[in-house]
């Protein structure tokens, strides 16, 4: 039976839409097979899926995550100690490989004082008082990446996937759709998260016409469809959303040859 591997290094966006949503306790999507299963009988697709901090911290990633945090048993919630400090998305050998702008757009890193060391303090503020209190001690805060940079390191990923193999290359974008933004003057305020969305998606437009990488464009794909009724928040999909985005995927993975030169069962 041919299959497709697939490795995802994202967050939410992308393990939904490929892997599975769950809501409630139930699965409410059930991810890329289910697509294959209708558009391409025989095939089917194994998904790998790492959670993903920042583009930076990827390309950091060592062997071994730094005893002082391991030691703590930090509330961190899907980004373990272990997950941020490495990856398999350089191993080999992978079909397929899956990214996200979404950590760059999104997430916020600090340093560590001693070692400079990345690390992604996953919802901080409800830490106990005596773990913030040590980060603040050990740590200094990381200024967010702009589109520029964000890019730079997704070029230098890029290039180290292709090193170690021949992978086809997905990045999600993401819908500047924010449901708690109703802007109509910006005159005197910071740049919205609407705004940070559109510069990183014309950027990684760029990127594209550079070095050869596939979008996947979710902000096209809601936009066509409703992003108000396939949005939960920023972020999250629904799951017509996550079918209609996975479809696109599909879509993308067709029109690269992934399922041979005639299609199903190839």
């Amino acid at each position: 039976m041919p299959r497709l591997n697939i490795i995802a290094k994202g967050n939410g966006d992308v393990r939904s839409v490929l892997h599975a949503l769950h809501e409630d306790g139930e699965v409410r999507w059930n991810g890329i097979n289910t697509i294959l299963r209708q558009r391409f009988p025989g095939w089917t697709a194994r998904v790998t899926h790492e959670t993903m901090t920042r583009s930076d911290a990827v390309l950091a990633a060592g062997p071994e995550a730094p005893a002082s945090l391991l030691d703590r048993q930090l509330p961190l919630g899907p980004f373990a100690v272990e997950g941020q400090f490495h990856t398999r998305l350089f191993d080999g050998p992978a079909d397929v490989v899956v990214l996200s702008i979404q950590p760059d757009v999104m997430n916020d890193l600090v340093r560590g004082r001693a070692d400079g060391r990345l690390f992604y303090p996953y919802e901080a503020r409800a830490w106990p008082a005596a773990d913030r209190r040590w980060l603040g001690e050990a740590f200094l805060p990381e200024p967010a990446l702009d589109a520029a940079r964000s890019m730079d390191n997704l070029a230098r990923i890029v290039s180290r996937l292709r090193r170690a193999g021949d992978p086809q290359i997905l990045v999600f974008n993401l819908s500047p759709v924010v449901p708690w933004e109703r802007v109509h003057c910006y005159q005197g305020i910071d740049e919205t998260l609407a705004q940070r969305i559109r510069r990183f998606n014309l950027a990684l437009t760029e990127l594209s016409a550079e070095h050869g990488v596939s979008i996947v464009d979710v902000d096209a794909v809601l936009a066509r469809a409703g992003a108000e009724r396939l949005k939960v928040d920023a972020v999250t999909l629904n799951e017509e959303g996550c079918r209609l985005v996975c479809e696109e995927v599909v879509r993308v993975l067709e029109d690269l040859g992934c399922f041979g030169d005639s299609g199903a069962g190839a």
